[in-house]
């Protein structure tokens, strides 16, 4: 298995894609984003390893996003490969208008219920849709949860971690006589995975995507490939850091509540984020939404109509707090 480091102008972070070429079969897992650079990358990536874009014969791919599954649909009509993904993001990945207009509608009830302004919307909408005119979409297979797939001199098992987004899979892997994962985006080195707005159509997306990082920390892998920069030593200990700043980032909602008093999503969100550009107008909301929702549940917080208000006794408990953390049931 080799890593492919890949640009990411669309979006942020460099992108991965994992190369497996035994001489029988080639096999990718993601392909990056659509952008020409990316795609002279990954042609010249094969080419130094005597391979073209007309040699793969399977892509899985980790989620629907753009970054992930932007050249799938580029190779397969080269090679003719198979795609694989899971089935909550297939019908996105192959451009089906029904799943599209659904998707836009979500998001625009929930940019409406958020407080998002209009003129913020519009510099969302206008971003968001570069990404969806342009790139060619495949034909998909589907996968499930806990499916196995021979590939090269291992197989790789499917682990669905919805959360940032439905159909979010890593793929287990015994590598070099370790216990290794490719984590996709549930699991990356630098920054957290944005859950809430990142695909609108999960429903509770922090308390799922709490769920999948305690299995990673339980499954205590000897190392994660992530969908962005580099290799993690320790998952474990990764996914636990991450457990703990979604508690901290709870803390921080609750405190803002608490000083502004009753407010809606986007005003939770300036407070946490500040002012945001690109595609982070929408992940500010979305994480602030996520938290939000999780606390509504918990009894914590209490919603009026789109403002949130926290529940009473809650103040109290907040300046009791010991590290600015609030304990997160999943």
């Amino acid at each position: 298995m080799e890593r492919i480091s890949l640009s990411n102008s669309a979006f942020e972070g460099d992108n991965n894609a994992y190369l497996f070429a035994d001489g029988a079969e080639t096999v990718l897992i993601d392909t990056g984003d659509w952008m020409a650079t990316t795609r002279e990358q990954l042609e010249a990536a094969f080419a130094d390893r005597g391979l073209a874009f007309g040699d793969v014969d399977r892509i899985f791919l980790t989620h629907w996003h753009h970054d992930h599954c932007g050249l799938a649909g580029e190779i397969q009509a080269e090679s003719g490969a198979e795609v694989y993904v899971h089935a909550d993001d297939a019908a996105l990945v192959e451009g089906d208008e029904d799943a599209w207009e659904e998707m836009h509608d979500r998001q625009q009830r929930y940019f409406d219920e958020w407080g998002m302004p209009e003129d913020r919307q519009a510099v969302l909408l206008e971003r968001m849709a570069d990404g969806e005119t342009t790139v060619e979409t495949p034909t998909v297979t589907t996968f499930e949860d806990g499916d196995v797939f021979p590939v090269a001199d291992t197989e790789l098992e499917v682990v669905h971690t919805s959360g940032h987004a439905a159909g979010l899979s890593m793929f287990e892997a015994d590598l070099e006589g370790e216990r290794q994962v490719f984590s996709g985006d549930a699991l990356l080195p630098v920054y957290t995975p944005n859950v809430g707005g990142a695909d609108v159509r999960v429903e509770r997306p922090l308390e799922k995507y709490l769920r999948a990082l305690r299995g990673i920390v339980d499954a205590e892998y000897d190392r994660a490939w992530p969908g962005h920069r580099d290799p993690i030593d320790d998952p474990a200990d990764r996914a636990q850091y991450i457990i703990d700043h979604h508690g901290e980032r709870s803390w921080r909602v609750l405190d803002a509540l608490d000083r502004l008093g009753p407010c809606d999503t986007w005003t939770v969100s300036a407070d946490l984020f500040g002012d945001l550009e690109g595609i982070h107008i929408l992940h500010g909301p979305g994480e602030s939404y996520a938290h939000l929702e999780h606390l509504e549940r918990a009894g914590t917080v209490v919603r009026e109509g789109r403002e949130y208000r926290l529940a009473d006794g809650v103040s109290d408990e907040l300046a009791a707090t010991d590290g600015e953390r609030w304990p997160l049931e999943y």
